[in-house]
């Protein structure tokens, strides 16, 4: 509980409210003159003062003033019997939180001693907040020198320009809505909270709140309070008001991550947010105005989840507005060799490991592996050789990267159809396997993609994509585009 410095010369005055603030649980010092509080003051840490204006000759607001010239960011309340509008300004102005007048209702003292601590308790969480966010800040580019990695990156450094602020409220007929929006796709582990940080981190609100959301990891019958806040009593355990994420994120950045995985009913009041830049508390009659930078991130085809009601269509309309896909790690070059040796030489500081480095044929392995889990999958591969090597030149075997089933194989993923897979000799790779299966399924089902992408369990935006890179719409096997 709260430590709290009164100063009053009254004696009986003095004693009833040191006897009604420890009887509501903080730890009182007293002081009958403004020569003994200043002896408190330096052997004691307070978080309150509660100080008469008039102490013989001695003025409170004048020690304010002292106290806030030297750095005091703690709480003041001033008590006067001859209060009047001039003394209530002069106060405010030296440093004074609020203000009472004598006779003190003792009932009216512990409110707004109440509401001056847990305003000073939510300040300082704040203060922290900022203070760990900014050593935890990085403005530099996220590693990578693949020009597809650059291009998605110089594309994240463009929209991180564009100030929140200078959207208006009444932009609900834009494109993207009162709210600037921001969808990053890509698969799991490729870097999609990297980058949205990165935005935050580069944007001219640098230093106001980011504030990450993982909607597949609220409960669904939790996250509308979460996202929303509520008020007292707005449901069972609702004992006080709480700000909720969007309040929180006001005037900075607010990162929904996998929001494939929202809730359609929340789908809808997230658009109205969006469309509006208004949000309203569970149990709240009225709304309140936000400003911020929302940016959305999934691994999910939210353009097929659309064509199967598993999200609104109009939602991914606004979310879309600015769109930065991220390429799989194995499509990214030497990238995974590169960001390799930067996990060395992060795990090297933390552990305090010996210098070491990865052997040529580590690195052409690191190049050459597919990477499902991609930079997830990387980082525990290079962790794992890192403790256990026995040398300090970390090789194939210390790696310990898992090899790949060539062998032939039956699909049946939805109950429906089956078909053999034959590989050749000289297949190895997952992308080489990959593009075989996707050859026989095209052959089996005589060029029809949607039917051949079904057989292999793969998404038809996938498999099409996929074609594309494997160039297998210029070998000899027709395709039929259905």
């Amino acid at each position: 509980m709260a430590n709290i410095l009164l100063i009053e010369d009254d004696e009986n005055l003095r004693l009833a409210i040191a006897r009604a603030l420890s009887k509501a649980g903080y730890w009182v010092h007293e002081s009958d003159s403004i020569t003994a509080a200043r002896e408190a003051f330096t052997e004691t840490h307070f978080d309150l003062i509660l100080s008469d204006v008039n102490l013989g000759s001695e003025s409170g607001i004048e020690f304010i003033k002292e106290l806030r010239d030297n750095g005091y960011r703690g709480g003041i309340i001033m008590m006067t019997a001859y209060a009047t509008v001039d003394d209530a300004v002069l106060a405010m102005k030296h440093g004074a939180d609020d203000y009472l007048s004598k006779p003190v209702q003792l009932k009216q003292l512990l409110l707004t001693t109440e509401r001056l601590i847990h305003r000073l308790d939510e300040t300082r969480r704040l203060r922290l907040y900022q203070r760990l966010d900014r050593a935890q800040r990085n403005t530099d580019l996220p590693l990578g020198q693949s020009p597809n990695w650059i291009e998605s990156v110089e594309l994240a450094k463009r929209l991180a320009q564009i100030p929140v602020t200078n959207r208006t409220l009444d932009l609900s007929n834009a494109p993207g809505g009162a709210l600037m929006t921001i969808l990053v796709t890509g698969e799991t582990g490729s870097g999609k909270g990297v980058l949205a940080r990165y935005i935050h981190d580069a944007s001219p609100e640098r230093d106001r709140p980011f504030v990450h959301v993982n909607c597949t990891a609220l409960p669904a019958s939790l996250i509308e309070s979460e996202l929303f806040g509520h008020e007292k009593g707005a449901f069972t355990d609702a004992k006080d008001s709480r700000d909720g994420l969007f309040e929180m994120a006001d005037g900075g950045t607010l990162f929904l991550d996998e929001i494939g995985d929202l809730d359609l009913a929340l789908q809808s009041k997230l658009l109205s947010v969006i469309e509006h830049g208004l949000i309203r508390r569970v149990g709240a009659s009225k709304s309140r105005p936000v400003k911020m930078r929302v940016i959305a991130a999934t691994n999910k085809y939210l353009d097929e989840m659309v064509k199967s009601g598993q999200f609104r269509g109009d939602l991914l309309f606004r979310i879309n507005a600015f769109s930065i896909p991220l390429p799989a790690l194995r499509d990214r070059g030497q990238d995974a060799v590169l960001i390799a040796e930067s996990m060395l030489n992060s795990l090297r500081s933390e552990y305090g490991l010996p210098t070491a480095t990865l052997s040529d044929e580590a690195k052409q392995a690191i190049a050459q592996y597919e990477w499902a889990g991609n930079v997830r999958e990387l980082f525990n591969a290079v962790q794992r050789a890192a403790m256990l090597a026995k040398t300090n030149v970390i090789s194939i075997q210390d790696l310990a990267l898992r090899s790949v089933d060539t062998s032939a194989t039956q699909i049946d993923p939805n109950g429906g159809e089956r078909i053999r897979f034959d590989f050749q000799a000289g297949i190895h790779t997952a992308s080489e396997i990959e593009r075989e299966l996707m050859i026989q399924a095209l052959e089996y089902t005589q060029g029809n993609v949607s039917r051949a992408a079904k057989l292999i369990g793969m998404q038809r935006s996938s498999f099409r994509y996929r074609i594309t890179r494997y160039d297998i719409m210029t070998s000899e096997h027709k395709v039929n585009q259905l």
